[in-house]
């Protein structure tokens, strides 16, 4: 039951965000109709995510986490910007090596395995492949694989992803 109402209030702080200033009846920035249907929706979604958003633990509900998460947005966002000049500057030289590696992050939920994924796939030059479930360890596709990294098993992750492990490790674990 708790998870349930968990995650309808999180549905719903979801909605609100999202159709902010779009109404004038409440505090000109949301109409009745306008809350009536996001606590319905928010409702069907808290009943079918129950178990989804929130497993046995509550832990992603600590405040501390969220403000971590908000605290990555800007080393991320910093990774990708210098991410991007460096395939600019790949594609422009014609200097790109290409292939397969191999990280392993030291990640242990499957949370911050996804997070730590989807970091890595947004930032240009880099895309995950594959997760080995065994032993958590990413296959990247890499646009500049270096020499020296192909001879280390797996790959550092430095290289790749610099310190997107030591933040996620904050939010998730």
């Amino acid at each position: 039951m708790l998870a349930f109402i968990v995650t309808t209030i999180i549905c719903f702080i979801t909605y609100l965000t999202l159709t902010t200033g779009s109404g004038t009846d409440v505090v000109n920035l949301w109409s009745y109709e306008e809350l009536i249907f996001g606590l319905i929706f928010s409702l069907i979604c808290g009943f079918i995510a129950k178990k989804l958003f929130v497993k046995k633990d509550f832990r992603m509900l600590n405040p501390v986490r969220w403000f971590s998460f908000i605290a990555y947005l800007v080393p991320f966002i910093i990774a990708m910007a210098k991410a991007n000049f460096d395939v600019a500057y790949r594609v422009i030289t014609g200097k790109i090596n290409p292939g397969i590696v191999r990280i392993s992050p030291g990640l242990k939920t499957d949370l911050g395995i996804t997070l730590l994924a989807n970091s890595i796939t947004l930032t240009p030059g880099t895309l995950s492949v594959d997760i080995d479930e065994d032993s958590n360890d990413l296959y990247i596709h890499w646009i500049n694989v270096k020499e020296e990294s192909i001879k280390k098993k797996p790959v550092d992750c430095k290289f790749i992803c610099g310190n997107f492990p030591t933040w996620i490790r904050r939010i998730a674990e």
